[in-house]
């Protein structure tokens, strides 16, 4: 009777354990967002973006679980540093990035100082790749965005072009580079740079508007910064054609919180919205991303989804490996190469994304078509056309 016990009980034992699904193991990474303060659209974005792609990883496999602590950098760079000794700390095995070239690059030069890979989709300057930083990647970059407003300048041939262009990193690395382009293809260009501290742009649009006579305004700037700029050309009312802007302009948010200075108004993209997605991937993120948050999809979240996508998937690789704790992940991150909604990802020696390429879209009475490159086009553009 013993001997029987014990076979039926050992039988159960086995039984149960081939039965048993083995435990997913979990892997933390941490972020810092902007989640307040003067980048706080974008930041919330982002991280509405990382959350879908955590979740769609997730529930795709059972292996491996991702974690995620959020960290609120508050859009200064010196509490964006904190942030990520605090992750690391805590140990994190890998670091997402916010939002703003200034606070980027602090942030992963500490990072890099750790050891731990970190990767961004929201900072954009070049001299982000020209440190030696050797933990660093991103998914987009400031020729992306370049090649995008040359092509719509092309395509609308303005007489003039007056920039104006906060002198934080990103904004006035795009400033100058689009002033130089410019300049080599023909137009005559007016570059109008800025303190990031004013409030008040009615001087530099008075210049615009009685010294430059250009048909077109580009800002190179963040939200707040468009905000005022708008708000004083709709007061001035200058002589232009178009009002023509860069990163996180041509947004739903941006219509939704400002729709009396956003009609009309041009941005870089990739999306038109209502968004319409054809690859799997993008259907995928965006019926989550409605399922969570009650809404479409937008150009920062996107951004998120992808580069937090990329990053799950080469700490899997590096944990299937078992080199995830020996430096394996950085060696992953270099192999990547994948179809995602933003096009091809993956990353040169210096841990840029190489094929990263925009479109230009045009608020609409709260939809964003496509307008430029003509290949991409969801709509025909309105120009001349103002806010006002």
């Amino acid at each position: 009777m013993i001997r029987r016990t014990f076979l039926l009980s050992t039988l159960l034992a086995t039984s149960l354990a081939v039965a048993a699904p083995a435990l997913a193991e979990e892997i933390a990474i941490g972020a810092h967002m902007p989640l307040t303060g003067s980048l706080a659209r974008s930041g919330q974005a982002f991280n509405e973006g990382m959350q879908v792609a955590i979740k769609v990883f997730n529930e795709s496999q059972s292996k491996h679980k991702i974690k995620v602590t959020v960290i609120d950098d508050e859009s200064q760079p010196a509490k964006a540093v904190t942030a990520v000794e605090k992750l690391n700390s805590d140990g994190a095995a890998a670091i997402i990035g916010g939002y703003g070239s200034n606070i980027v690059g602090p942030a992963s030069d500490t990072s890099n100082r750790l050891g731990k890979v970190y990767i961004t989709g929201g900072a954009v300057s070049d001299e982000l790749v020209a440190r030696g930083n050797t933990h660093f990647f991103r998914i987009n970059n400031n020729a992306g965005y370049q090649r995008g407003v040359e092509g719509l300048m092309q395509e609308l041939k303005p007489n003039g072009i007056s920039i104006v262009a906060s002198t934080r990193e990103a904004p006035a690395l795009l400033a100058k580079g689009l002033e130089e382009s410019l300049t080599k293809l023909g137009f005559k260009v007016t570059l109008h740079p800025f303190d990031p501290a004013i409030t008040d742009f009615k001087p530099i649009i008075n210049k615009v508007k009685l010294q430059d006579k250009s048909e077109i305004i580009f800002m190179s700037a963040y939200e707040n910064d468009y905000v005022g700029i708008i708000r004083a050309a709709k007061v001035l009312k200058p002589q232009v054609k178009a009002i023509v802007g860069a990163w996180s302009l041509a947004t739903p948010k941006m219509y939704s919180d400002f729709p009396d200075l956003m009609q009309n108004v041009i941005g870089t993209t990739f999306l038109p919205f209502p968004v319409e997605v054809k690859d799997e991937e993008g259907k995928k993120f965006a019926a989550v991303y409605k399922e969570m948050f009650g809404k479409e999809i937008e150009y920062a979240s996107t951004l998120a989804f992808v580069e937090t996508m990329v990053l799950s998937e080469a700490l899997a690789r590096a944990a299937d490996a078992g080199t995830l704790k020996s430096g394996g992940l950085l060696a992953e991150m270099k192999k990547t190469d994948r179809p995602s909604p933003l096009g091809r990802i993956t990353f040169n020696a210096v841990g840029d994304n190489p094929n990263f390429a925009l479109s230009m879209g045009q608020h609409r009475d709260g939809k964003i078509p496509l307008v430029s490159p003509a290949a991409s086009a969801t709509g025909k553009i309105a120009y001349p056309a103002l806010p006002w």
